[in-house]
């Protein structure tokens, strides 16, 4: 429940800070009535998640056992992928994030209407597919029957869009940066055990071989049904049975992908350590109000 209570949190916060940077440059702007398209594209971005992730959903329940392990491991590896590059391309131009969307803004406040559904559209809009597509592959690998996992997900969200709001009334200030980087670490984590369950579908589909090759079985130490087996799997997607390949995927991603993204200096963080959006959040002032 936590891993995906991490995944609703990480991912909302990043939609919740996106919207807070528009809102707060139309009403500083004094252009409060463009404010009604903006909503209208955010209303249009978070239905169309709600309905790919229906659809992920609804859709994979029709198939057969072996296409829906196909389906599940395939869009497991996609979403790891995707939210990999998400969190590096958050750590590198986090301090960029708020110009960039003042600009995206001033160029369709002279457009007109349409441009500026537009842009909220695809500035909330990516974040949310990205979010469905691997909050659904998450739960996926997570699940135990219960509504544990998407509780955990609704958990997070909410929490999200408090502190976005609460930012936009500057209520609230934390250091962003280093926010952003030890939950993008701990996503890293997640986003591993969901890519060697993915690799585990993948194999129960009969893609991949290998799946009677089990790197070790420690069931009757930890039993999946047992409360701390269900904590483990729900924080970790750990299972206590892997396959040799599942473990060889899982090492070969975490290991290199956590160090780079950690690196003080290098590929992960540009020229040096990144720091809040336009580096207002490190000094503890109000990171959405700031022009």
């Amino acid at each position: 429940m936590f891993g995906n209570y991490l995944i609703g949190l990480r991912e909302g916060l990043e939609a919740s800070l996106v919207v807070c940077i528009l809102i707060a440059y139309l009403v500083k702007t004094d252009r409060k009535d463009a404010l009604k398209p903006i909503w209208m594209g955010i209303g249009v971005a978070i239905a169309l998640a709600l309905g790919f992730g229906c659809a992920l959903e609804f859709g994979s329940q029709e198939l057969t056992f072996e296409a829906q392990e196909a389906l599940g491991g395939s869009l497991s590896i996609v979403a790891v992928g995707l939210v990999t590059w998400m969190v590096f391309w958050m750590r590198r131009t986090a301090r960029h994030l708020k110009s960039e969307l003042h600009g995206r803004l001033d160029a369709a406040l002279a457009m007109g209407t349409g441009a500026l559904v537009a842009t909220a559209f695809l500035a909330v809009g990516r974040e949310g597919l990205e979010t469905a597509l691997f909050v659904w592959a998450s739960v996926h690998a997570a699940s135990d029957g219960t509504p544990r996992p998407l509780i955990g997900v609704a958990l997070g969200l909410a929490t999200a869009v408090l502190l976005g709001w609460l930012f936009y009334r500057g209520a609230l200030k934390i250091n962003l940066a280093k926010f952003f980087t030890w939950t993008g670490g701990m996503l890293v984590v997640v986003a591993a055990g969901v890519l060697a369950y993915g690799v585990h579908d993948l194999q129960e589909a009969d893609w991949i071989p290998g799946l009677r090759n089990l790197a070790f079985d420690i069931s009757s130490t930890i039993p999946p049904d047992s409360w701390y087996g269900t904590l483990l799997k729900g924080v970790l997607n750990f299972q206590p049975d892997p396959t040799v390949l599942q473990v060889t995927v899982w090492a070969l991603y975490l290991v290199p992908t956590l160090a780079i993204f950690l690196a003080p200096v290098g590929f992960a963080s540009g020229k040096g350590k990144v720091k809040a959006p336009d580096e207002q959040g490190s000094r503890g002032s109000q990171p959405t109000k700031a022009s």
